[in-house]
C-alpha cells in the first residue's frame, strides 16, 4: 500500500517516493559506506559495512525511538537501495491512492458515503449556509448567484406493478418492498442433490439445514436432505483463503458420489470474508457448480431463510414471481412482437492499473413474450477496452462464438 507515496523525510526536509520495504530490520540491515581517513582526505578511503541504526544513531546523531525493531522504507533505485528508518519520514498530504481497495475497504466506503434522500437534502443546503458560495465577490462581479433552496420539479408516482406468485396469488408491493411470507413461489425448481460447507466455527449446520428444508417446502421447493455436512479443519482457520478453499473442495470431493447441483456455503463473517471470492471462483469459474454464500445471523428467522431460498431459487431455474402484465401480454411493443431485451456491460481496473483485464457482461431475456427470465454471459478482453471486444465472432467452421451465443 505505501509502494510510490511521496514522503517527507524530516532529518534533510527532502522528499522521496517509495518504491519498498526493508528485508531486514533497521538495526540489522546493512548497507556499504566510504569513511574517510583520520585526517580528513578520501584518499586510502575504505568501505564500512555498517547498519540503517548505526549510521543514523552513531554517525549523524539522531537518535531513533523505536525504528530499530521495524523495517526500514526504501526510497532509491531498484539496483541501487536508499534506506531510512520509519520514524523520519511522515507521509505528504493530500495524495490520492490508485490501487484496488480490499473488500473490507469496499464495504466500508459504500456504507459511509450512503445516505437517504432527506440526509443529502440536509448535507447540501447546510453546505450553502455555511459556505456562503452567495458572497463570493468574484459570482457578484460575474452577475451570478446561488439560490439557497432546491428546485422544486413537477413529478409523477407509477402505478405500483402487480406480481404474481404460486397458486396464481397477488403480491402487491409497499414503498419498492414485498415479502414471500405465508406465499409459494411462482416456478419452484427441486434440489436433490446438495450440500452443506461450513467455514464457521459458529453454527449449527445441521439444524440450519433442517430450518432451511422446512422453510423451502412453505414455498413450494422440493428440498431433499443435504448429501453432506462438512465442516471445515479447525487446523486449517488460520491458513490463507486459497489453501482453505482447496482443503475444502477436496473433502466434497471425498465425502460426495458425485458433482452437487447446489452447495450451501456457510463463511465465518460477513460476505466481505476472504473466502467469498475464491470460493465462488473454484465452484462457478473452475467447475460450474451453483453455490449460494450466507453468514448466518444468531437468531434465524423466517424471513431470512425465505431470503436466501429467492436468491437460491432463481440460480437453479426457478421464477419466484412475474409481473402480471407479462402473464396477461401487456406490456407495450413487447409483447407484440418477438423481442428479447439486452443489457451490456463493461468494467475495468482501478486507476492505475494498465494490466488488469476490463470485464464484459451481457444479459438477455428468455422465453418471449415474458422478461423475468434471463441468461447472462461474462468475458475478460482487453484493458481499459470500453466497446465489448466480441458481440459477434464468427468461426473457421462458420458458428458464432461471441460473447452473446447461446
Amino acid at each position: 500500500m505505501l509502494k510510490n507515496l511521496r514522503i517527507k523525510a524530516t532529518h534533510n526536509n527532502r522528499e522521496f517516493k517509495i518504491i519498498g520495504l526493508s528485508e531486514m530490520r533497521c538495526n540489522q540491515q546493512l548497507f556499504s559506506m566510504k569513511v574517510r581517513n583520520s585526517d580528513g582526505t578520501n584518499g586510502d578511503a575504505e568501505n564500512v559495512e555498517m547498519t540503517v541504526y548505526e549510521y543514523f544513531t552513531k554517525h549523524r546523531s539522531i537518535p531513533l525511538t523505536y525504528s530499530g525493531f521495524l523495517p526500514c522504507l526504501d526510497v532509491g533505485k531498484p539496483k541501487r537501495p536508499n534506506f531510512l528508518p520509519l520514524e523520519l519520514c511522515s507521509l505528504i498530504s493530500l495524495q490520492r491512492y490508485t490501487k484496488s481497495l480490499s473488500s473490507m475497504q469496499r464495504a466500508s466506503l459504500v456504507e459511509k458515503s450512503r445516505q437517504k434522500p432527506q440526509e443529502r437534502i440536509r448535507t447540501v443546503t447546510d453546505a450553502m449556509r455555511t459556505y456562503r458560495y452567495d458572497e463570493d465577490p468574484l459570482l457578484s462581479e460575474c452577475g451570478i448567484s446561488i439560490e439557497k433552496k432546491l428546485t422544486s420539479v413537477n413529478g409523477r408516482i407509477l402505478d405500483t406493478p402487480k406480481l404474481k406468485v404460486g397458486n396464481s396469488e397477488n403480491c402487491f408491493p409497499n414503498n419498492g418492498r414485498w415479502n414471500f411470507n405465508n406465499k409459494l413461489l411462482l416456478k419452484a425448481t427441486s434440489i436433490k442433490r446438495w450440500a452443506v460447507v461450513n467455514f464457521s466455527a459458529q453454527c449449527d449446520t445441521s439444524r440450519l439445514s433442517r430450518d432451511l428444508i422446512n422453510c423451502g417446502r412453505k414455498k413450494g421447493i422440493d428440498i431433499e436432505g443435504p448429501k453432506s455436512l462438512i465442516d471445515e479443519y479447525p487446523q486449517l482457520r488460520r491458513s490463507s483463503p486459497l489453501a482453505r478453499v482447496e482443503s475444502m473442495f477436496e473433502q466434497v470431493r471425498d465425502k460426495l458420489p458425485g458433482p452437487p447441483e447446489f452447495i450451501l456455503c456457510l463463511l465465518p463473517q460477513r460476505k466481505n470474508s476472504d473466502i467469498y471470492g475464491p470460493w465462488k471462483k473454484k465452484c462457478l469459474s473452475d467447475f460450474g457448480i451453483v453455490t449460494q454464500c450466507i453468514s448466518p445471523p444468531r437468531v434465524i428467522k423466517d424471513q431470512y431463510l425465505t431470503n436466501v431460498l429467492l436468491k437460491i431459487n432463481s440460480k437453479l431455474g426457478g421464477i419466484n414471481s412475474m409481473l402480471e402484465v407479462e402473464l396477461t401480454r401487456a406490456i407495450p411493443l413487447i409483447t407484440q412482437t418477438p423481442t428479447m431485451i439486452l443489457g451490456m456491460d463493461v468494467s475495468h481496473g482501478s486507476p492505475g492499473r494498465s494490466d488488469v483485464p476490463s470485464v464484459a457482461a451481457v444479459v438477455g431475456s428468455l422465453e418471449w413474450p415474458y422478461i423475468t427470465k434471463y441468461r447472462a454471459s461474462v468475458r475478460t478482453q482487453s484493458p481499459k477496452l470500453e466497446m465489448i471486444d466480441a458481440l459477434y465472432k464468427p468461426t473457421a467452421n462458420g458458428t458464432d462464438d461471441g460473447i452473446m451465443s447461446l
